[in-house]
């Protein structure tokens, strides 16, 4: 009578297993999205500062006069 007791319990945790594995790879693709979005956000802000400062250089070098 032990194999088909132990049948069932193996397919009781199967789905509960499955269950948590989903939720696991669903929480991972959201973490990979988040730090996705935050890094375009910093290379934008890095972007612009770059663009301001070489702005700032371009001013610095040119002669007085112009």
């Amino acid at each position: 009578m032990d194999p088909p007791d132990r049948e069932e319990k193996s397919k009781v945790k199967e789905p509960v297993f499955r269950v948590e594995k989903a939720k696991q790879k669903s929480a991972q693709q959201e973490l990979k999205q988040r730090q996705r979005a935050e890094i375009y956000a910093l290379s934008r802000v890095l972007t612009d500062l770059e663009q301001q400062q070489f702005d700032e250089f371009c001013k610095q070098m040119q002669p007085p006069g112009e």
